[in-house]
């Protein structure tokens, strides 16, 4: 860690977070406290699945070390100023993990993440001086900015700690639980609640459970580097059910391609790995269906179930795409965002039916 830039890093974020503040500010001159909270909260949203996706392509394109240090690149605010070091870095290794283009996708990660950051220290501000028009406590969006501190610190994780798979899928899911807590926010602000009965809020938060547990498998299969360790579908290397190693493979603290005794991981691990989020894929699609169906028919959400339904058939498809045709980084950055906006969409169904001013 290099703390050098970090002042260069702030102001950059801050100008960075003006653009999309500006323009919020400019649509909607004569909004009051509400509506400019709700406008904030939505393009938050936005720009933090964006973030989700572009973590995706930094992982996928093997950008995670394209800047070895934290938060600068080689103690410098941009890859401008450490190109001397980056040039030396790739002379000596020109396929390794510093090249000119790992740096600039590695650090516009890291310009996007504080762009949220700053925005959501303006939400913060926001919330504590209007709480008395605002449908919910400031400490919900004062909650949101601690854990985009969090978040921050796992970022630095994942870099010092050479990528170890545990901390890479804590911080994927850690930028789950991020949009989770803004688009309840916004949800609360739209002031939509769902008087649903006891048992149908039972079966969402169930249902978001599975969700999060087969992102959890998916991401531990991504930072793994486990995507190919099966060939073919819906069978694995020619069987139905190939050697597996589950205790090498979901042993969680160890380093990037290796056991928990530094050796180099069988293949067996990484079978196991894969196996793992496919056959969960099957309990969790099946808890989905059934979700989507009570919202159609039971629960009168049915643009909510259509949309339910088309993230799934969309899971399903680039998932398979990913195994079939030998992990596109397209059909893998679609598998991310669609998890992303199950997330979101669950997310809110989850804030309506349990809006704070609902019984008022």
């Amino acid at each position: 860690m290099d703390l050098a830039p970090s002042l260069r890093l702030l102001l950059l974020a801050g100008t960075l977070a003006l653009l999309p503040l500006g323009w919020l500010w400019w649509r909607r001159p004569q909004a009051d406290a509400r509506r400019r909270m709700a406008g904030l909260m939505a393009l938050t949203l936005f720009l933090t699945f964006d973030l989700i996706v572009f973590g995706a392509f930094t992982r996928l394109s093997d950008s995670g070390l394209g800047c070895p240090d934290w938060p600068g690149c080689y103690g410098h605010a941009s890859p401008i100023g450490a190109a001397s070091d980056i040039h030396a870095a790739q002379s000596a290794m020109p396929t390794g993990p510093v090249t000119f283009s790992k740096a600039w996708i590695e650090m516009i990660h890291r310009y996007l993440a504080m762009t949220v950051g700053a925005l959501i220290v303006v939400m913060t501000a926001l919330g504590w001086s209007r709480r008395q028009t605002l449908p919910f406590s400031p400490w919900w969006p004062t909650a949101t900015l601690v854990w985009v501190i969090v978040q921050g610190l796992f970022g630095a994780l994942t870099v010092t700690l050479k990528l170890k798979p545990a901390i890479v899928t804590l911080h994927l899911l850690g930028g789950m639980l991020l949009l989770a807590l803004l688009a309840a926010q916004h949800q609360w602000l739209r002031a939509r609640p769902l008087r649903w009965p006891g048992w149908a809020r039972a079966v969402l938060i169930g249902t978001t459970a599975l969700l999060v547990l087969q992102i959890a498998l998916g991401a531990w299969v991504s930072s793994n580097y486990a995507v190919l360790a099966c060939s073919g579908f819906p069978q694995c290397n020619g069987a139905w059910w190939p050697d597996m190693d589950f205790r090498e493979g979901f042993t969680l603290y160890r380093a990037l391609g290796r056991d928990g005794d530094g050796d180099f991981l069988p293949v067996e691990a990484l079978v196991a790995i894969h196996m793992a989020h496919r056959l969960f894929a099957v309990l969790a699609t099946l808890a989905l269906l059934g979700l989507a169906h009570l919202l159609w028919h039971r629960l009168a959400q049915r643009r909510a179930a259509l949309l339910l339904l088309g993230l799934l058939l969309l899971q399903v498809a680039s998932g398979l795409s990913n195994v079939v045709l030998g992990w596109p980084l397209l059909a893998a950055l679609v598998h991310t965002a669609g998890a992303a906006a199950m997330v979101g969409l669950l997310s809110m169904l989850l804030a309506r039916a349990a809006h704070p001013r609902q019984r008022s």
